[in-house]
This record gives C-alpha cells, sequence and structure tokens, in this order.
C-alpha cells in the first residue's frame, strides 16, 4: 500500500476535517502534490515568511528563519540567534520549525542548526470490519544542517547549502531518505536582492513498503526583492516550480466539449496560457518603519493556492495572507494568518532572540 493510500485509513476519526487536511497536503504545498513523498518539507512554520505568501527566498538580513527556505541567506548577523516557530494546524495536527546558527573564528562562513516535524496525532486503529483495535500516531521529522559563505566585494554573493536528514513513521510504515538544498544569493547596494534555490535533491533510502521507492519533491525557485529608497517598504516576488512549465489540474471528469454538438465542429479549446503563468508567481510586501524596525506588517498572495482551493461561488480572501511583527527587548515575536480554504485559515506563531544579546556587559553608570 502506498503512504498516500494510508491517509484513508488514517483519518476516520475526524472525517471532515481530515478530509480537509488531505486536500490541502495535495494542493496547498509549493509542490503540485500527489507526486512526491515527504511534502512535510513544503510547509512552512515561519509566521513571517507565511504573511508573504508563503515564501520568501529572495531576502538577507538577520532574520534566521530565512534559512529553512534559502540557505545562501546565512549570514554572519544570525550569529548565535535561536529560532522557534509553531503552527496549530488543521484537524489536531500541528508542525513547527526550530534553528541555532553559529560562526566560527577559525572556520569561514556561517552554521545553522534546524529542526522540522509535523505531528498528525492519534488515530483509532480498526480492521476491515470496522472492530477497533487500539490507538496509532503518525509523525515525520528532518533535521537540517547548513552552511553559507559569502565572498565578493562586500560579500555581495553568497552560496549555502543545506543537508536534511528525513524520518516518517505512519502506524507501521515507516521510512527516511535525505535531501539537499542549494541555494545562490546577489544582494546589491540599491536594496535589489535575486536568489536561485533547487530544493529537495535526494532520495528515499528506506521506502514505507519494500521496492516502492518513492521521488522528493524537487523544486526550482527563483526570487526577487526590492527595497525602496525613500519608503519603509520591500516588495517580493518568487517564481516557484519552475522545473514543471504547467502547474494546472484539469479535472478528466469535468472535460470542456471538442466538438460542436449542433454543428459538428471542432471547438477551440482554452490555452488559459495567463493562468499557467501566474501559477508560478507569488508576491509579498513589508512595511518596516524606523532604523531599528520594532514593528513590521506583512502581507502575501499565492495565486497558485487561490486558484486550487477557492470555491468558485464563494473565492473569500483564498491566497491571501497577512501578518504582524514586532520587537520587544531582546525578542522578537511574529504571528501570520493565511487563508487556505472557507472552512479554516492558518495560524503560525514564531519567536527569536540572539543569545549574545544576553551575555552583552551594561555600560558602567557615571561616576561609577
Amino acid at each position: 500500500m502506498r503512504i498516500k493510500n494510508l491517509y484513508f485509513a488514517l483519518m476516520k476519526k475526524h472525517f471532515f476535517s481530515s478530509l480537509l487536511l488531505l486536500f490541502i497536503s495535495v494542493f496547498a504545498f509549493a509542490q503540485t502534490g500527489g507526486q512526491s513523498t515527504y511534502d512535510f518539507l513544503n510547509l512552512n512554520a515561519n509566521a513571517r515568511i507565511a504573511a508573504m505568501g508563503g515564501n520568501l527566498i529572495s531576502v538577507k538580513d538577520d532574520d534566521l528563519n530565512l534559512f529553512s527556505q534559502n540557505p545562501a541567506a546565512l549570514n554572519p548577523r544570525m550569529n548565535n540567534q535561536l529560532a522557534l516557530n509553531y503552527v496549530p494546524y488543521f484537524s489536531k495536527v500541528n508542525y513547527g520549525y526550530a534553528a541555532f546558527a553559529k560562526n566560527f573564528d577559525s572556520i569561514p562562513g556561517t552554521f545553522a542548526v534546524g529542526v522540522h516535524y509535523v505531528n498528525y496525532g492519534t488515530f483509532t486503529r480498526a480492521d476491515e470490519t470496522g472492530q477497533v483495535l487500539g490507538e496509532f500516531s503518525a509523525g515525520e521529522f528532518a533535521l537540517n544542517l547548513g552552511y553559507a559563505h559569502q565572498f565578493g566585494k562586500d560579500s555581495i554573493f553568497s552560496v549555502g547549502g543545506n543537508l536534511k536528514t528525513i524520518i516518517s513513521s505512519m502506524e507501521s510504515y515507516s521510512s527516511w531518505g535525505m535531501g539537499l538544498d542549494l541555494a545562490g544569493m546577489y544582494q546589491g547596494k540599491k536594496g535589489f536582492t535575486a536568489s536561485v534555490v533547487l530544493k529537495n535533491i535526494g532520495a528515499q533510502f528506506q521506502s514505507y513498503t519494500k521496492g516502492n521507492p518513492e521521488s522528493l519533491p524537487f523544486e526550482i525557485q527563483v526570487g526577487v526583492s526590492q527595497q525602496f529608497a525613500h519608503l519603509p517598504f520591500k516588495i517580493s516576488i518568487i517564481a516557484h516550480n519552475l522545473q514543471k512549465p504547467n502547474l494546472r489540474y484539469d479535472d478528466p471528469n469535468n472535460q470542456e466539449p471538442t466538438v460542436d454538438p449542433l454543428t459538428g465542429e471542432e471547438i477551440k479549446q482554452k490555452q488559459y496560457i495567463g493562468d499557467k503563468i501566474m501559477r508560478h508567481f507569488i508576491f509579498g510586501g513589508e512595511f518596516a518603519p524606523g532604523k531599528r524596525k520594532i514593528f513590521s506588517l506583512r502581507f502575501g498572495y499565492n495565486y497558485m493556492r487561490r486558484q486550487e482551493l477557492k470555491v468558485d461561488t464563494r473565492p473569500g480572501t483564498m491566497g491571501i495572507s497577512w501578518g504582524i511583527g514586532l520587537k520587544i527587548s531582546k525578542f522578537r515575536f511574529s504571528y501570520a494568518r493565511a487563508a487556505y480554504h472557507l472552512a479554516g485559515a492558518s495560524n503560525h506563531i514564531s519567536i527569536s532572540t540572539n543569545i549574545s544579546d544576553f551575555h552583552k556587559k551594561e555600560k558602567p553608570a557615571p561616576n561609577e
């Protein structure tokens, strides 16, 4: 039994919400869904990134959470920074991400370690007749080891990699694999930044069922960001899933007629060129006034998410996300809400701090 089919057995406990989770797991990830394993790798836990459409590979500052999307974003300003992220997802599923970065005097570059997990909860075990046999749990986990190096005049170029060890356990089925993210980044002097990321290069070394290996959700992404010179506003445009030109899904049970039933003439089929192009793009913006950026307001628009998850009669705010950031003392707090479906939205909570700030010596008072 393939792991995708196992979901139906796992989710009898809460029928409606489980169907919603399955629906989202197929369509809401950066990959087109249903064609690879370990799709939880594309679940973004960070509030800042979620608020800006779910992807933010083209920004480089002192926010360690950017490492989860783009290892080339790692830089010395993230030294000793700790980041924690949590998402209470649908159907009592929860997932999160934690990371820590470190510079070493004897080794050039910046290192980081991250832990990505998703807990699907506890489910009722039953046989084919419906007899309850007990309970079981399901979850997935990835350990990330990242490195980035800056070079060029004023360190305007950077390259980075993120090695992932992935473990998955669902009922009596388990597997493990390894993936690699590779990235390059350019940061200009006038607030322009550009990145290229190759995500989830790798393989499944132990499959859920013997002789049935599955591929990782490989993806090519390109992103650009621009900070306005006289306005505390940054705009980001991300192109995702470039390895697959057509991201549309055409229901075979709902095909448009190819022949006019009255005249017998062939009907010219719609090409949906604009829709096919737009499905690759995510737009995000961040308003952060002041040099210290104590407060930030963020928003995003994910076109593909909206097209795949909206209800035609009530499209609502599907694909739209927003969030805020707040710096209090030595801590940064962020919150985001991303609309997936009329049935609900995801809430993202993040907190980060730099451990070095707790060891800085205070300046002596005058006359001491």
